[in-house]
């Protein structure tokens, strides 16, 4: 009997333990929002919140700090911070601006740090119809919130004036300090257990999310500048090996610049692999041509090839126009002066005419018949007024000078002109 109690009472023990340790166990995790908004941005998030979603987290704050990005990748991070039922926790380490603006206002609790700031929202382009939409997005999630809503859309569009917070023609962009006094946020911090502890959050461990390799270069990649770059890059090392022989550095950086394009959009969810076919068959349709004379169907259809597989690549057209526009006058400035140090590429030579009449090959300049000036000869026809006429043991066309001469008639070279020889009797 003891015995059996002895074991009922281990169990117990057990029982209780377990439940005690369970609750506990709750974790709080920093998800960083950095850099860029963009589509491996928001690709980050919905995995992150996917994952922490079946774990049984505390709350979830997101370190913030970014000067805004692609509207559309913000509202799907937007909804998917709203979607979560964790506790959230928005924290502005730093700045907050453009579509950094919407991400902070979708949590439900906003923590300013010391010296950061947040506003400047405004689109672009800023025209009616985006910035109508862009501030019935904030507007809705300000109220969500039970945020200052004006105030929030304040900051996309300078034409709302709040008395004694913005200024006429100005968007608000607010510290952290006045963003808690105006209602914008919940507390001034910089410190992760104080932030919890203000919101009577108890938790175990707080776990810090890092950015994978594969998603850091993805966003630093689709970055519109980095792009630029990378395309420019790979277009240039294209026209150096052009314009030398054999496969050298040119071609080296070429592969690179075009494969880290390609490849980060790719990562970056921005496109697929059809855009890098596109581009590939582009390259063999420019080879084609190179190898025929002329210019046709296949350098046309390259061109367009490489221009779409190009622009398709990138997140928005007007994103892919902006680095394909920057590509293009850098990779013509590197071309002028290819060709100005005196390179020639012999897949021009298919294109352009470049064969010389040399005296060498037997050709005879036009120019050079002044030195028949003055010299005698015969007609070895009759000059009506034109004919032959021979000089030196050479046959020459003539013109007559004056009348009609007959054959085998002495002459004498009187002017010249070009190629044409003018004569009179001798």
């Amino acid at each position: 009997m003891k015995v059996r109690r002895l074991f009922i009472m281990f169990i117990l023990i057990i029982f209780i333990s377990n439940i005690s340790y369970a609750q506990d166990d709750g974790k709080v995790y920093v998800v960083p929002i950095k850099g860029e908004i963009n589509r491996a941005t928001s690709n980050f998030i919905s995995d992150v919140l996917s994952d922490i979603n079946q774990e049984d987290a505390d709350a979830i704050i997101f370190e913030i700090d970014t000067y805004g990005g692609l509207i559309e990748e913000a509202q799907k991070i937007k909804d998917a911070i709203i979607a979560t039922n964790i506790p959230t926790i928005s924290f502005v380490n730093n700045n907050a601006q453009s579509a950094g603006v919407l991400i902070t206002i979708a949590s439900e609790n906003i923590v300013m740090a010391n010296n950061s700031s947040i506003g400047s929202a405004e689109t672009i382009p800023n025209n009616e119809k985006v910035m109508s939409m862009w501030r019935a997005v904030l507007r809705d999630t300000a109220r969500y919130r039970d945020r200052e809503s004006m105030i929030i859309e304040a900051m996309a569009d300078k034409d709302i004036f709040i008395e004694g917070i913005s200024e006429k023609g100005k968007l608000i962009n607010l510290t952290g300090h006045e963003a808690v006094e105006l209602g914008v946020a919940d507390y001034t911090s910089n410190d992760y257990n104080d932030i919890l502890e203000h919101f009577n959050i108890e938790t175990s461990e707080i776990v810090e999310v890092n950015e994978g390799l594969q998603v850091k270069l993805a966003k630093y990649i689709s970055n519109t500048y980095i792009s630029s770059l990378l395309l420019a890059l790979g277009f240039i090392g294209l026209v150096i090996e052009i314009f030398t022989p054999g496969f050298g550095i040119g071609g080296t950086v070429s592969i690179i610049g075009f494969g880290l394009y390609f490849g980060g959009n790719i990562l970056a969810g921005n496109s697929n692999w059809t855009s890098l076919a596109l581009f590939v068959i582009g390259l063999i349709l420019l080879v084609i041509e190179g190898t025929v004379p002329g210019f046709g169907l296949p350098g046309i259809g390259g061109i367009v090839f490489i221009l779409i597989g190009t622009i398709i690549a990138m997140d928005n057209l007007r994103s892919a126009l902006i680095s394909l526009s920057i590509a293009i006058i850098l990779t013509t400035l590197v071309s002028i002066y290819i060709i100005k140090l005196g390179y020639r590429s012999k897949i021009f030579d298919n294109i352009i005419l470049n064969n010389r009449l040399n005296k060498e090959k037997g050709y005879i300049s036009l120019d050079s018949m002044d030195f028949l000036l003055e010299k005698e000869g015969t007609t070895i026809s009759d000059l009506r007024p034109a004919g032959f006429i021979e000089i030196d043991g050479k046959k020459y066309d003539a013109l007559s000078a004056g009348d009609y001469i007959e054959k085998n008639t002495d002459i004498k070279v009187t002017k010249v002109e070009g190629a044409k020889i003018f004569v009179r009797r001798g």
